[in-house]
């Protein structure tokens, strides 16, 4: 992609104006016209949202909007709508022991609701507080029991098992330190106290060693910070096995919703550690250390997420997607969502704007100010391309809010209209969470409100 340094925040005014007025009147569409019978929204069809029976991991995304929305505007109706959906609906996410996204559902929601009050933009209740305390720390322990042990360490196994280990899980990293920080614990066998700040850090690490390539060492035939859906392991002693890929083409080629998670996960969690006292490393590791190897991981894929976008900074959905060979120089372009071989996902891009606001913040706050100031403008790109037609979705009957994003391609999840020969002009809850997630950090940062960070109120 190619970085615009002459933009700047405040620039993005106007969009983002705009964009807090759609982004209220999807959610109001979404409210009066979708049937919350049927399930969580998904994916829109022909514009209207849809459910798809795997797991319910974007009901979070769902009412986190709304929060969201509330958070951006003030206005206290989407307060209302987040807040009473959260009580009502999803309690099960708390409890529920055979998922990895506790991080989607509850800090979407919880963990939203708490910030906000710990904030001051929700008036203090103490038994509203102990209510989403509650909920975070059950969530919390709930996800870290989820454990799989590995020689150097262990991770949060997916839903596919054991021997699983996906990278869009280091998102869910955030319950668990919510949950730390509150001074909770995983009570195991025997009373066992098992710490769940351990348990993040240990999962951060393997997502670092085993998901992201370096170009060295088992790496030396990989390109800097391409990333693999998922990372196999033999459960029966703990050794790595082999890359592989259940939403991307390959285990060889980088899925790029995948690699957002990463440039997100690493990044938010480089801002909590940086944060975090040299006393809670006691009996884990060195601070610095750990900081440095996320801080490397961090880097490579928000590099290679640079190195392998079209220029606009708006990606396709897999880097090593067969049909990308078609379309002839595609780097050097702005992307296409109505090309004939491969689809965009717009949704990949809000998560990454979002992952190299961060990274870059920390980088200048830290005195690396020359490689902050590349990754934040690279972030200003990327949000002020997605704010515009035809990834902004402008149609008042549409329920989607960022249009042309992608589910899951092996599986055929994705619809293709009549007249076209790829996925496009649909939405995914996620991509829309998300996108609302970027819009939130800039919307704040160009207010010059306190600095939004998933644990404030809580550092």
């Amino acid at each position: 992609m190619i970085i615009n340094y002459t933009i700047k925040p405040e620039d993005l005014t106007s969009k983002l104006q705009r964009f807090w007025e759609l982004s209220g009147e999807k959610i109001n569409l979404i409210e009066k016209e979708y049937d919350q019978s049927a399930g969580a929204p998904v994916f829109t069809i022909k514009g209207k949202y849809s459910t798809r029976g795997w797991t319910e991991w974007t009901q979070g995304f769902q009412f986190g909007s709304s929060i969201l929305q509330f958070d951006a505007t003030g206005d206290v109706s989407f307060l209302q709508v987040g807040r009473n959906n959260t009580v009502r609906k999803m309690a099960a996410h708390i409890s529920h022991i055979g998922v990895h996204d506790h991080g989607f559902n509850n800090v979407s929601t919880y963990g939203n609701l708490h910030r906000l009050m710990k904030e001051g933009k929700i008036a203090h209740n103490d038994w509203e507080q102990d209510f989403y305390e509650l909920a975070i720390k059950a969530s919390g322990a709930v996800q870290a029991s989820r454990w799989s042990p590995i020689k150097d360490g262990g991770f949060i196994y997916s839903f596919n098992g054991p021997q699983s280990l996906f990278v869009d899980t280091i998102r869910s990293c955030r319950i668990l330190m919510l949950a730390h920080k509150l001074g909770h614990f995983l009570p195991g066998e025997n009373d066992i106290r098992i710490s769940l700040f351990q348990r993040g850090i240990a999962h951060l690490l393997a997502t670092a060693g085993y998901s992201v390539y370096y170009g060295e060492g088992r790496d030396r035939w990989d390109e800097w910070g391409r990333t693999a859906h998922e990372s196999v392991f033999n459960p029966n002693d703990g050794n790595y096995r082999c890359p592989n890929s259940q939403q991307g083409y390959s285990g060889f080629s980088t899925w790029t919703r995948g690699l957002a998670w990463a440039m997100l996960g690493f990044a938010e969690q480089l801002e909590f550690l940086h944060e975090t006292a040299e006393t809670e490393f006691e009996d884990i590791g060195e601070k610095d250390q750990i900081i440095s190897v996320l801080l490397r991981a961090a880097e490579a894929t928000c590099d290679f997420y640079i190195d392998h976008t079209p220029v606009d900074g708006i990606p396709y959905w897999d880097t090593g997607a067969p049909g990308l060979v078609r379309l002839k120089d595609y780097l050097n372009k702005p992307a296409n969502p109505y090309n004939d071989f491969e689809p965009v996902d717009s949704s990949a891009a809000a998560i990454a704007s979002q992952g190299l606001f961060r990274l870059g913040y920390f980088l200048i706050s830290i005195g690396k100010v020359d490689d902050g100031i590349r990754y934040f403008q690279a972030g200003t790109t990327v949000l002020s391309r997605l704010l515009e037609t035809p990834y902004l979705s402008v149609d008042s009957q549409h329920q989607g809010l960022l249009l042309h994003s992608v589910y899951h391609r092996p599986n055929g999840w994705d619809i293709i209209a009549e007249g076209h020969k790829i996925p496009c002009n649909e939405s995914s809850m996620w991509g829309d969470y998300h996108m609302r997630e970027s819009a939130l950090y800039l919307t704040r940062f160009i207010s010059g409100e306190q600095y939004y960070t998933f644990f404030n109120g809580i550092l």
